[in-house]
């Protein structure tokens, strides 16, 4: 039994039974919790607005890829993914794609990954956690064997894209492989864009740099009038 308030924020040894001991204490309910190699760690740094604004980008931009392009997909946010007896990871965001689409969990308990499939991509929000992420938790996720991993630096404006391979390793990418055609410096942009512009206009910006306006039969434009965003849409 845990007898002490453990660290936060850090990679400490622990076993299975002190890590469920922990995830059902009240004092960490909200907070983001990772179990591998025989060890816990616990994320409880408070999310700033540049961390919130860059998971809403991210977000936004691969659902408008997706749905532009007729691409089934879900997205989870926040979702937990357990191997009982083995790892636990909280990404903060999770894709399944294509075929896989209705693979993703349901229900309110936390995803089981012995009974279903792992996510297609997860992704990361780094602000004060990026040497980690690109770290430890990129082999926690080359171990449960997603196809993609993502780490966004929130202070540069970067995303760090992995492709998982086999015998648990990962390369680095610049084009989504599980996301055809989609150019990881197209959604930097856009994180870059939603500093200083609002959601629409990087909802256009995004239109036109994933070139899909024809492949609908519409072409996207906007202007500012008087504070607001007028939009065109020609057939």
């Amino acid at each position: 039994m845990i007898q002490t308030k453990l660290p936060t924020n850090t990679w400490v040894i622990a076993t299975w039974d002190e890590f469920i001991e922990m995830t059902e204490n009240h004092v960490y309910q909200k907070a983001k919790c990772y179990y591998h190699n025989e060890r816990i760690r616990i994320e409880t740094v408070p999310i700033g607005p540049d961390h919130s604004r860059d998971n809403a980008t991210i977000l936004f931009a691969i659902n408008l890829f997706c749905t532009l392009k007729s691409l089934a997909f879900n997205s989870l946010d926040n979702c937990s993914y357990r191997m009982v007896g083995v790892r636990e990871c909280q990404p903060d965001i999770s894709y399944y794609i294509g075929e896989r689409a209705r693979l993703d969990p349901n229900g309110t308990a936390i995803a089981n990954l012995d009974t279903t499939p792992p996510p297609d991509l997860v992704i990361e929000i780094a602000d004060s956690t990026l040497a980690d992420d690109i770290g430890q938790k990129r082999l926690l996720y080359e171990e449960i064997q997603v196809a993609e991993y993502w780490v966004v630096g929130v202070q540069k404006a970067e995303i760090i894209a992995f492709a998982i391979i086999d015998n648990n390793g990962s390369k680095r990418i610049r084009e989504s492989l599980v996301l055809s055609g989609l150019s990881i410096a197209t959604l930097e942009t856009a994180l870059s864009r939603s500093r200083t512009e609002d959601q629409a206009q990087v909802g256009v910006g995004c239109c036109s740099s994933f070139h899909l306006g024809r492949a609908i039969g519409c072409h996207f434009s906007s202007k500012i009038v008087r504070n607001e965003i007028q939009y065109n849409i020609v057939q």
